[in-house]
């Protein structure tokens, strides 16, 4: 019988958090309860909330001395981050939910982010709207909006713990018996404008047994790649699309942050890295993107995103970083040059074509990447040409077998 977990503050929203229960155990599944409130539980949970606190370095009782809110937080949630993996890996629970607002929700997303990919982690909460990456980062974490408050039993709240257990349930009670062949993982990123580029090395590694994982270079995916890289999912890396080192450096809105493009180089996995999208940074609708940049080259890509050509000077910059990244490499890896464009619209006759800005890129390239690191390969190509595709799939299978 399969059993799942609740988290939550049995103190303050000790009603709700039995309904759940309850509802759970009607439907033919067992319950494992773990307290995260500072006072007294309304019902006798599986672990208390002390044992969580002593996790995170101190004692319930001298939180509740220090009457400091944001400490008791703070402790539960870094002492709930350190059990709760271990209690899933002892067999504890199957599947984990909990409700909150924002202070439940900070300490119960952090924890069910440190579970397996896979696992179902479920948290209703009233903050499960507008930008949620604090809670759920690069995981499968499911936010439910609460639409009330979490507080108390009512005819709306009691429909979104119903849709929230159900949902839950669900996930743990039908298994398929549908195999699924194991190939070796490939990561590939891909924005628009390098798409033809990743489906034709996908299909060329997809012919020859591997499986093409693709993520798309908008931050979130490049910093979900990373993730899983660093898990020890992935065994090569076609990492096409190194476009958020634009955002990161110049300013736009999809950056991976400082750390991408070190995973592979720090775990040793082989990768071929190329240089596509360079020629651009991101921003939202036209009348957002910033006034230092409103008489710049910029190209509506659709309603929502309007791209903007990076200069020559940014280049340099952007140059630089990947080579100070690359150089980190501690497995084999290959850097692949398109010279006749590093997008769909970095081609003569389009709108970022840049030969200046392209001839900046490359050269820094050049100059800053060890050679006895990385291998540098340059083609007469764009990046959506087929030819470069494949090369670099089959530079990438070479590595690997290698």
């Amino acid at each position: 019988m399969k059993t799942i977990g609740i988290i939550g503050t049995f103190d303050t929203k000790g009603k709700e958090f039995l309904y759940i229960k309850e509802l759970i155990e009607s439907l033919g599944l067992k319950t494992f309860t773990i307290h995260t409130g500072g006072f007294k539980p309304e019902f006798e949970p599986n672990i208390s909330n002390d044992i969580v606190a002593l996790e995170g370095g101190k004692s319930i009782e001298e939180l509740m001395e220090k009457k400091d809110r944001a400490l008791t937080t703070e402790t539960l949630s870094k002492g709930l981050k350190k059990l709760l993996p271990r209690l899933y890996k002892e067999g504890k629970f199957h599947g984990v939910i909990s409700l909150g607002g924002s202070g439940g929700t900070s300490i119960a997303a952090p924890a069910m982010r440190e579970l397996p990919l896979g696992v179902p982690k479920i948290i209703v909460s009233t903050m499960a709207s507008g930008n949620t990456t604090q809670y759920v980062g690069t995981s499968d974490l499911i936010l439910i909006p609460s639409i009330v408050d979490v507080a108390g039993l009512n005819s709306i709240s009691i429909k979104i713990f119903n849709n929230a257990v159900f949902a839950i349930v669900g996930m743990l009670s039908y298994e398929t018996n549908k195999e699924v062949e194991k190939k070796p993982l490939i990561a590939a990123t891909m924005f628009g404008v390098t798409t033809p580029c990743v489906d034709y090395a996908k299909k060329y590694m997809n012919d020859r047994g591997y499986e093409v994982l693709v993520f798309h270079a908008t931050g979130t995916g490049g910093k979900a790649m990373e993730d899983l890289i660093k898990t020890g999912h992935i065994q090569g890396v076609l990492d096409f699309t190194t476009t958020e080192w634009c955002d990161e450096i110049v300013g736009g809105v999809l950056t991976a942050g400082e750390n991408r493009l070190e995973a592979a180089a720090q775990m040793g996995i082989p990768q071929v890295v190329s240089t596509g999208a360079l020629d651009m940074v991101n921003f939202g609708p036209y009348d957002t993107v910033p006034k230092e940049f409103i008489t710049r080259n910029l190209y509506r890509h659709n309603p929502t995103v309007t791209l903007m050509r990076t200069s020559i000077d940014e280049n340099k910059k952007i140059g630089e970083k990947i080579a100070e990244k690359l150089n980190m490499s501690k497995g084999k890896t290959a850097l692949i040059l398109p010279l006749k464009g590093v997008s769909a619209i970095d081609r003569e006759g389009q709108p970022f074509y840049g030969v200046k800005e392209d001839e900046m890129l490359f050269d820094t390239l050049r100059k800053n990447v060890d050679k006895d690191k990385v291998e540098i390969i340059e083609l007469e190509n764009n990046i959506n040409d087929k030819y470069f595709a494949e090369t670099a799939a089959k530079k990438l299978i070479d590595l690997m077998n290698k």
